[in-house]
């Protein structure tokens, strides 16, 4: 969770030093148009909170969350369905698509964060007023299933959006600082996994496995795995010549992992993007017997390396404490040697 004296050590840190089309990105970019940027935060901001997914009807949860929020210097508006349960969702599909559609027709919210993830997203995309959300340019922020709505909004909205840390997400200094340089100070930072040796020691988290070396340059596409895999032949799935595609996952035997990598193969997908950023793929190893099987990383070189592309694995984006803040659709240079993202652009105006 934020501390206010990390944020506002941090913010004090950071002033001192420092329209497409719905075919998505790709087409844009070949009729010479720019892609759009949300403006930047700046304390004292109104925020929406909304889950597309999950529920969370626990009051100190939500307590915790709206803390978070005004730790970083914000103001949180919570949508009307925040505390809702429907099933495992917050909400009927339509009530939760019509929180995020109302936070996008406020004129007094600036950004709209995602409380948690979960499952859910998806099913609410045919109930977005896509011609307001186009018309708002307002970050997203949130990663796992909130990647239906990321490539939603990139194959639909054409603004930059935020793969970073849910609103109830655990919010440390590292966390913190990569969110703050992107959405606040409108920096371009260079990436690169920070962990202590003993870290590395005990889980090995902090490394980088390198199936193909060398730099590549393009238009940052991606998220979680199994919910990009979900919405192939959808029309929520933005254009991915050239692009830097990166994943990650929780909770994903090996050979599920190898499914989705294949289907991606099969849809053309792999074949078009110029550099592969596989991040952390927490808890995903086969439950039953794994003497002869595959590991991960055996399944990535087997899919990654044939590319011809740079490609590595290891980064920290995904279900981690200490995750990157990935502005989607903004131009970024991966260099697979060292494990590193570098942000070519700022994310916002």
């Amino acid at each position: 969770m934020l501390d206010r004296r990390t944020i506002i050590a941090g913010l004090g840190a950071a002033a001192g030093a420092l329209a497409l089309p719905s075919r998505g990105f790709a087409s844009a970019a070949a009729r010479g148009k720019a892609l759009r940027k949300p403006p930047r935060l700046r304390p004292g901001d109104t925020v929406g909170l909304v889950e597309p997914a999950g529920f969370t009807d626990d009051e100190y949860d939500l307590a915790l969350v709206l803390e978070n929020i005004r730790a970083m210097g914000l103001v949180p508006k919570p949508a009307p369905h925040l505390a809702t349960r429907y099933g495992y969702l917050a909400g009927k599909d339509e009530e939760r698509a019509a929180d995020l559609n109302a936070m996008y027709a406020d004129d007094k919210v600036r950004a709209v964060f995602a409380v948690r993830g979960g499952w859910g997203s998806a099913r609410m995309l045919p109930y977005l007023d896509f011609d307001r959300i186009r018309a708002n340019p307002k970050l997203l922020i949130g990663f796992s299933d909130i990647t239906a709505l990321h490539m939603a909004f990139a194959a639909r909205a054409g603004f930059t959006t935020i793969h970073g840390p849910t609103a109830a997400g655990s919010w440390g200094k590292f966390s913190w600082d990569a969110f703050r340089s992107l959405v606040f100070d409108a920096a371009t930072p260079l990436y690169a996994n920070q962990q202590s040796a003993e870290d590395r020691l005990v889980q090995r988290g902090g490394r980088i496995r390198t199936f193909r070396p060398g730099k590549a340059s393009g238009r940052l596409l991606g998220g979680n795995l199994t919910v990009i895999s979900t919405l192939m032949g959808t029309p929520y799935l933005p254009e991915f010549d050239g692009a830097i595609l990166f994943l990650e996952d929780v909770s994903e035997a090996e050979y599920r992992i190898d499914r989705m990598l294949t289907q991606l193969k099969l849809a053309g997908i792999l074949g078009r993007v110029a550099g592969v950023v596989f991040g952390q793929c927490t808890g995903c190893t086969n439950p039953g017997p794994s003497f002869g099987g595959f590991t991960l990383s055996q399944v990535l070189k087997q899919h990654l390396e044939p590319l011809g592309v740079p490609a590595f694995q290891g980064a920290q984006i995904g279900h981690v404490a200490n995750q990157f803040s990935l502005p989607v659709g903004v131009p970024a240079e991966i260099d697979a040697a060292a494990g590193t993202i570098r942000i070519l652009e700022p994310a916002v105006a």
